[in-house]
């Protein structure tokens, strides 16, 4: 409650360790690790959470954006950059699901960012991992995704960015032959 994540992740640890089964303290757990950056524990935690409760979309959304980061970092191989990648879009696909109703439109939002970094992965990619035709879909999901949440909230002037960012990657993708 008071932000210090690291602590709560050693009170919210012990409290799972007592009860495993707590759907709350894993959920608590999970985005204790996640501002904590500690994305791979939050995955697991979130991971337990949604076979515990699996229509939690809550569980979901933050999974799918700790595996954002994932599949963003440097450190990350190809192959994981891409399983974790592809895990953000299902899990926001799944979050959207079950809360289709999600006002303020976040897993759109999210999962738009998610669509175009998968297709600037997949630009990026060499050997077998390149693929275009995967790449410029995904971007066109990015700017179908992105064009809702602007649909929805007309005002948004950073949703209004991240539609040209993608349709730039995308006519960048659709020239490059």
């Amino acid at each position: 409650m008071d932000g210090d994540f690291k602590v709560a992740v050693a009170q919210l640890e012990r409290a799972c360790l007592i009860d495993s089964t707590n759907s709350t303290a894993l959920l608590m757990l999970g985005y204790s690790y996640y501002h904590s950056e500690n994305y791979k524990k939050s995955i697991a935690a979130y991971t337990k959470e949604i076979a515990i409760n699996p229509t939690d979309a809550t569980a979901y959304y933050y999974r799918a954006r700790a595996k954002g980061y994932l599949g963003k970092d440097n450190q990350t191989s190809p192959a994981d950059k891409e399983k974790y990648l592809l895990g953000a879009i299902f899990d926001l696909t799944k979050a959207i699901a079950i809360d289709p109703d999600d006002t303020r439109n976040k897993y759109y939002q999210v999962r738009g960012i998610a669509y175009r970094e998968y297709g600037v992965f997949k630009l990026q990619a060499t050997g077998h991992a390149y693929d275009k035709v995967r790449a410029i879909n995904s971007l066109k999901a990015s700017v179908t995704d992105l064009e809702k949440v602007l649909a929805d909230n007309p005002g948004r002037m950073d949703i209004s960015a991240l539609i040209d960012l993608s349709k730039q990657k995308l006519a960048e993708a659709q020239a490059h032959k």
